[in-house]
């Protein structure tokens, strides 16, 4: 096997700290350091997972082939920045920088020094939403719901970036197509910022996307119903489970078949229900193997800077139909 790419955290918080966890777990990383602003954080991670302790971010940069950005949004930059000077490939959390005009800057520098860039849109890589992928052709209409338990970590931006960004990205990815119209509300109740918002996004090709996010809600939910000809897909990425309804026109229907009688002399529509299995995967492991994979293999990551950034112009197009003042 090849030699593992030596790779270092900067950021000790709680994301940082599953990171940290999951590198320890693939052969495909070596830790070579943790770098936190806050000394105390990074020697948590010291004690707990033996840990080497970064006193800088320029001396963990130079002790690694990869960094993995995990600290809160508005250091991406600066970190980010300070990795791609150093030739190194750099993992970021989402959303990919806390203004556009710095995921602009990001994207560009990216492509200027040919580094590998990865987005942390973890959500491409749920096994829920895996198995239905290579279902979904064309959906022409979808809905989205994710909802948490309110938690005062985050809260310093608006439930748009801190949840609905999720489902923006996985919309984008499936519909592919330029975007017409954006609607959106929100309400702020206990932050400053949007605590729910819903958005309407039409598409070019006629398609609908409504996405409701909150972080004030009694139960945790993050459902996606996918509907298209001839089919409907519902992913439910918390339970990690996928339905997948499927019509078809039949001259002669099945008698132990759910069918549908379409009229005289016009056949019936025989309905088929699968429910695939899910297979037991930590998607915060898998995008970080793809990562390597990317730099490993010279192919292109996952979820490149650019998707990072389409998902943040979506995310401010929302915030900007609220009425909310973005950067």
């Amino acid at each position: 096997m090849e030699k593992p790419l030596r790779i270092g955290v900067m950021g000790a918080g709680h994301l940082g700290r599953i990171h940290v966890q999951q590198i320890a777990e693939l052969p495909e990383f070596e830790l070579a350091g943790v770098y936190d602003i806050h000394p105390e954080k990074a020697a948590r991670l010291q004690v707990e997972f033996n840990a080497p302790v970064s006193t800088s971010p320029a001396e963990l940069i130079a002790a690694c082939d990869v960094v993995d950005v995990v600290t809160p949004t508005i250091a991406h930059h600066a970190c980010t920045l300070e990795a791609l000077a150093a030739g190194r490939h750099v993992f970021i959390e989402k959303p990919i920088a806390h203004t556009l005009g710095q995921a602009r800057e990001l994207v560009a520098h990216a492509e200027a020094t040919g580094c590998k860039v990865q987005v942390g849109h973890v959500e491409r890589f749920n096994p829920a939403f895996l198995a239905a992928h290579g279902t979904l052709r064309q959906p022409m209409f979808i809905e989205t719901h994710r909802l948490a338990q309110f938690d005062p970590r985050g809260t310093d931006v608006s439930v748009v970036l801190d949840l609905m960004i999720h489902d923006l990205d996985i919309i984008l990815h499936v519909v592919g197509h330029p975007i017409a119209e954006v609607h959106a509300s929100g309400v702020a109740v206990v932050s400053d910022t949007p605590d729910i918002a819903n958005a309407r996004i039409a598409f070019a090709n006629g398609c609908v996307a409504n996405l409701t996010a909150s972080r004030i809600s009694m139960k945790k939910m993050r459902k996606s119903r996918f509907f298209q000809k001839d089919a409907y897909i519902a992913v439910d990425m918390l339970k990690k489970e996928t339905e997948i309804m499927r019509m078809r026109t039949v001259e002669e229907p099945d008698p132990f078949a759910v069918t549908l009688d379409l009229g005289p002399g016009k056949g019936h529509r025989e309905i088929t229900f699968e429910k695939p299995e899910i297979p037991a995967t930590n998607a915060i492991r898998e995008e970080l193997r793809a990562f390597a994979y990317a730099i490993r293999s010279g192919k292109p990551t996952v979820v490149p800077a650019r998707d990072g950034l389409a998902a943040l112009e979506l995310a401010h197009r929302v915030l900007a139909a609220m009425q909310v003042r973005t950067a």
